[in-house]
């Protein structure tokens, strides 16, 4: 039997505002501007925010549920993304970090629910 898949269908849209576009999920809609050091408006969120920020929310949701499937009181999770990147060239990432902090369990469980994340 061939294996189900999910398909995420988002869209982006340019506005006539150089450096800036509408983005459209289902029926939610952001706006996203280029930075103004490269020569967007720099008012909205940048495309490098909205990619780290679908980063670490993944994260968070993804521990928030591993930690309700195997039963751990976990009562919080809060993550911090920073995207390394060079002022030459921004569009590369040369590092990211990543830093949870989870309420709720031991130090041994936080690790255990945040080392589960990284290798999914």
């Amino acid at each position: 039997m061939p294996e189900e898949l999910l398909v995420t269908d988002v869209r982006s849209t340019s506005t006539g505002v150089k450096g800036r576009c509408i983005t459209s999920a289902r029926t939610n809609h952001w706006v996203i501007d280029e930075p103004a050091f490269h020569g967007g408006p720099g008012e909205e969120v940048t495309p490098g925010e909205v990619f780290l920020g679908g980063v670490i929310g993944c994260g968070v949701l993804l521990v928030e549920s591993f930690a309700a499937k195997d039963g751990k009181p976990l009562s919080s999770v809060k993550g911090i993304i920073k995207g390394i990147r060079k002022k030459a060239d921004p569009s590369w990432f040369v590092g990211i970090e990543l830093k949870f902090e989870l309420a709720g369990v031991d130090a041994k469980g936080a690790e255990a629910l945040v080392e589960r994340f990284k290798s999914s």
